[in-house]
């Protein structure tokens, strides 16, 4: 990413980002950025089944498999592209694993094409990615201008931003936001974790070493609305918090909040046996800090582990 390192420092959010478009804008970041941004308008399969829909959004149909039709882009600023399928839901067979790469790869490239072809296209592309470009890099301090790594997300996570950085071949500032693990209450990693440690039945995963670099959501959404803002910001951001932790310290903390022992461990064997390849993603380490995002001015909210439980578990 480029970034003027005379840049002032700036409150982080809310900040304009003009009038925006959200993909995927009905998912649990779609639905924090679309609440912090003014009369959004969001793109959804079926606008119709929206549950919840935001007071003051316009929802309008897209399906991420055809071209997206050139009046959704009427009046539009700036486009923030956050739909792809999860990697979450369900074992990574070859036939999920394909899905996952596809509802990346070919939405972001009918996105682009369809903005490169307006008479007057958005000035700015905000595109999702991953920290998982950088594969397992143990202890390894990463920003923006580490090299990528190896396995199936990091390949995803490279197609996805060149297809996404096509768009700056067109004249529209491209920023590529390489998401941690995002925390909040209704979304995300941290619901996930929340039973078996409210039961006492939480520990660390394998040996505990390995890092996760985590985020909260307001700050996820935050740096979103600020990278879209602010013309200095190009190329790649890490959607991280600037204090990375092992799995172990997070263990540790989460218990801490909760008043909860930790004291079951899940050995590495049993998440590969339970889980497949994904085990890989709970056991790789990626010590990543949001240096890109520091320089160009962006003040966490939440910058410290302990900070961010207290606030979702309060």
């Amino acid at each position: 990413m480029q970034v003027n390192s005379t840049a002032r420092k700036t409150a982080s959010p809310r900040t304009s980002a003009g009038h925006c478009l959200i993909t995927g804008g009905s998912g649990f970041i779609g639905r924090h950025l679309a609440a912090g941004l003014k009369q959004p308008r969001i793109l959804s399969r079926n606008p119709a089944t929206v549950s919840n829909p935001l007071p003051g959004a316009e929802y309008r149909r897209w399906d991420c498999r055809s071209r997206p039709d050139s009046t959704l882009f009427t009046d539009i600023d700036t486009v923030f592209h956050l739909a792809g399928e999860s990697v979450f839901r369900g074992r990574w067979t070859r036939t999920r694993k394909q899905k996952i790469l596809e509802s990346r790869i070919d939405s972001t490239r009918l996105l682009v094409a369809a903005m490169a072809d307006l008479e007057r296209p958005p000035t700015t592309l905000v595109c999702a990615s991953a920290i998982g470009y950088y594969g397992d890099r143990g202890a390894e301090v990463l920003d923006e201008e580490s090299g990528p790594g190896e396995g199936f997300l990091a390949r995803v996570c490279r197609e996805w931003e060149a297809e996404a950085m096509r768009a700056a071949e067109h004249g529209i500032r491209t920023v590529c936001i390489r998401t941690g693990i995002v925390l909040g209450k209704d979304g995300g990693a941290l619901p996930m974790m929340l039973p078996p440690f409210r039961l006492g039945l939480g520990g660390r995963l394998g040996s505990g070493d390995q890092y996760m670099s985590w985020i909260h959501i307001d700050d996820l959404t935050g740096i979103m609305a600020f990278s879209a803002a602010a013309p200095q910001c190009s190329g790649p951001v890490n959607g991280v918090a600037p204090a990375p932790v092992t799995n172990r310290e997070f263990t540790a903390a989460l218990a801490a909040a909760l008043h909860r022992p930790a004291l079951l461990p899940v050995p590495s064997f049993l998440l590969r046996m339970l889980l497949g390849e994904f085990a890989e993603v709970l056991l790789g380490s990626q010590r990543v800090v949001p240096g890109c995002a520091q320089a160009a001015g962006y003040r966490f909210r939440f910058p410290d582990l302990t900070l961010a439980l207290t606030d979702l578990l309060s």
